[in-house]
């Protein structure tokens, strides 16, 4: 809500065509009184207004709420639509409401509407729309910090500090700032710069570390991509970015994106001096999963980024003894806490192999690693396989609901000396915004509170009006505050949208209710958006993947716990194994579904629309009776049915371990079961072969293969 004060016709000067006065008679009318009266009336309604006393009567119009797409031409957009003044002699206030998309003008007019009084009315309009007491604010007490100059600057003091580990190399910050000087210099050469936007294949690597750092420093700003999400999503994303170069690392560097590339492997050290940049460039792009069935990218600025370190750092009181590790992908903001230690003088341990049983423990008990920037799978992932990490004093949970029991669980697996905070926040406003500590005596519910905006962000809970809900009652978050990202690339953002008093926020689609103690507790989706371990997932997104294979008709994807499920009606007999391939060519591997049922028909509701609580489970192979089994594969079925909390009996020698419900964690638990229960066994080192054919039958060969 715009609060305007509209006064006399002093204000409209340059526009008198616009004012209305009381019809002639009127005029004739108070013309004929004698001047003493006249000055009398006018000293009584100024007295009486000036002592904040209302007058006798007031008229309000509503206009109703607009569409601003009617009110625009050619060359000419509307932003917002205001209501014209009105003026005249001796009038009554007159107040005018008029509503476009979340926006709400009133506009206050009369004789004395540029007083106190007047503005003090506004005021309390705007209060009553939106309470002060119904928007929880973060304490805004931690300094913006920019990347790339602290970098710099750490770097200049403690050249010669271990900046990155990984097997076999560590890595000082001079020699880091060499390497990314290096990519800066090869980008600058190609007149890449402010403004411009540089795709990234991501590994978790020295060299994919400080591709991202180099690219910061020549002005530019980074597109991480997965280096195992197939060849036509990345050109995809690519093109529609409007990246022109692309860093990569062998053997990516042969892939056909689409773009021209740099070799990472053969940039090597330069000086540089970073680029200026303002806190409004672009800082770096991430493509999320889209309703529209396209992945969208999020603009975050160098300002929203700055926003989000120096409450991070502050928060989560990183300095040169603080060590994360770095097991997931570059690809995903999570990895934007991972790199504090670089910004105070820290270290990071880089694990460029995909996380296994193995290199985990590791890392977990066997790098010197302090703080975790962790999902909840991956803490259940932990405590599946028995690691027992130490020295973790540090350990930050988002992406997922954290459930009470894992936050237990976290608890005792790093000791009761380890801080486990909540942090919640979508890409859209810049990593984590709001945050909290658990406290094992006072978080006994369902889930763990997601806690308290941080830093300058603001949190609105609004109901489906776009009204403020009341403490204790559920509305969806928008978020406010200088984390909250510049928009989508080349997409309108429907999401970002602003509230009646004009504040700028992100509609995150997350349900919450604010607790007595003032804190927030998530409650769900207010749409069908998943989380798939971590990861965001569209069902639209999916289904649009799948639409244009020749055989498809209409697909429906669901998710039973944490696996992917795909419904068809199909115009031509169609295998499963054909759908899995077509899918697996578009879409990120955490996005292909597990199984691909063909149905004649769509279950529906009353209202015509597919019920999805009606359609059918998949059907798991079950043991043919009288198969042959022998110790080995046995051995293996008995482990696959622990892992999965399936019965004995039930599960073949063929069977899909995903179609049985278990998702990329469940697999990491049960190949170490194996590798712990089963002698001489590693099979961890075979990782690739159980993904691609993920059946008892095959770790049992692999079994029977290592133990000779």
């Amino acid at each position: 809500m715009a609060r305007r004060a509209t006064a006399d016709a002093g204000s409209l000067a340059a526009r008198d065509e616009l004012r209305e006065t009381p019809p002639l008679p009127v005029i004739r009318m108070l013309g004929a009184l004698p001047a003493p009266v006249t000055r009398a009336l006018y000293r009584g309604i100024d007295a009486r207004f000036g002592q904040g006393k209302a007058y006798a009567g007031f008229q309000m119009s509503h206009l109703g709420r607009l569409d601003l797409a009617d009110f625009g031409g050619a060359g000419f957009t509307a932003r917002t639509i205001y209501s014209l003044p009105t003026w005249g002699i001796c009038m009554i206030p007159m107040v005018t409401v008029v509503e476009t998309g979340a926006r709400t003008e009133v506009v206050l007019c009369g004789d004395d509407a540029h007083t106190a009084p007047a503005r003090r009315f506004l005021d309390a309009i705007g209060d009553a729309l939106v309470p002060p007491e119904a928007v929880l604010r973060g304490r805004d007490t931690s300094p913006e910090v920019y990347l790339v100059p602290r970098f710099a600057e750490v770097a200049t003091a403690s050249p010669d500090r271990v900046a990155l580990s990984e097997p076999g190399r560590e890595v000082t910050y001079a020699e880091l700032f060499g390497l990314a000087g290096g990519v800066a210099r090869q980008l600058t050469d190609r007149r890449i710069g402010r403004g411009d936007l540089v795709g990234v294949v991501a590994e978790r690597s020295v060299a994919g570390v400080a591709a991202l750092l180099g690219v910061l420093m020549a002005g530019a700003a980074y597109l991480p991509l997965d280096p195992g999400d197939p060849d036509e999503r990345l050109r995809g994303i690519l093109g529609d970015a409007g990246v022109r170069v692309l860093l990569a690392p062998r053997p990516h560097d042969q892939r056909p994106l689409g773009c021209a590339t740099v070799v990472l492997d053969d940039v090597r050290p330069a000086p540089a001096t970073p680029a200026a940049v303002t806190g409004e460039d672009l800082a770096y792009v991430i493509y999320t999963s889209g309703t529209s069935g396209e992945p969208k990218g999020v603009e975050v600025t160098h300002r929203n980024l700055a926003a989000y370190l120096g409450f991070a750092l502050q928060e989560y009181e990183v300095d040169s003894a603080t060590c994360f590790p770095l097991f997931t992908s570059l690809a995903f903001d999570l990895a934007v806490t991972t790199l504090l230690p670089l910004l105070a003088g820290g270290r990071v341990v880089l694990v460029p192999e995909a996380p296994n049983h193995v290199n985990l423990e590791r890392v977990l008990t066997g790098s010197g690693v302090t703080a975790l920037k962790i999902t909840p799978s991956h803490l259940d992932l932990f405590h599946r396989l028995g690691i027992r990490p130490s020295g973790i004093r540090l350990a930050v949970v988002g992406g997922e609901a954290l459930t009470g029991s894992l936050a237990a669980i976290a608890r005792e697996l790093f000791g009761p000396d380890c801080r486990i905070v909540n942090e919640y926040g979508p890409t859209e406003a810049t990593v984590g915004c709001v945050v909290h500590t658990y406290d094992p005596a006072a978080d006994t519910g369902a889930t763990v509170p997601i806690g308290r905006p941080a830093g300058t962000t603001s949190v609105h809970l609004l109901d489906d009006q776009g009204a403020h809900v009341a403490a204790g009652e559920t509305g969806e978050i928008h978020l406010a505050g200088a984390q909250v990202a510049r928009g989508y690339r080349g997409r309108p953002g429907w999401s970002f949208t602003r509230l009646a008093d004009g504040t700028r926020v992100y509609r995150t689609g997350d349900l919450a209710r604010r607790l007595p103690n003032g804190e927030l507790e998530c409650l769900g989706r207010a749409d069908a958006q998943l989380k798939i371990l971590g990861h965001r997932v569209e069902p639209a997104e999916i289904e649009h993947a799948l639409a244009p294979h020749p055989a498809v008709e209409r697909a429906v994807v669901v998710a039973r716990g944490q696996v992917l499920h795909a419904y068809l009606s199909a115009s031509a007999e169609v295998s499963e194994k054909d759908l899995a391939a077509h899918a697996a060519e578009v879409l990120p591997p955490y996005a292909v579904p597990v199984s691909f049922v063909v149905l004649e028909e769509f279950p529906r509701t009353a209202n015509g629309k597919v019920d999805l609580r009606a359609l059918p489970g998949p059907s798991p192979v079950a043991a043919a009776v009288g198969e042959p089994v022998d110790e080995v594969l046995a051995a293996v079925l008995d482990i696959w049915a622990r892992t999965l909390g399936l019965p004995a009996g039930t599960i073949a020698a063929d069977s899909d371990f995903h179609r049985l419900g278990g998702t990329s964690v469940d697999l990491l638990a049960m190949i170490a079961a194996v590798d712990r229960e089963l002698p001489g066994v590693a099979l961890a080192d075979h990782l690739a072969a159980i993904v691609a054919a993920p059946t008892p039958a095959t770790v049992a060969d692999l079994v029977r293969d290592a133990q000779g």
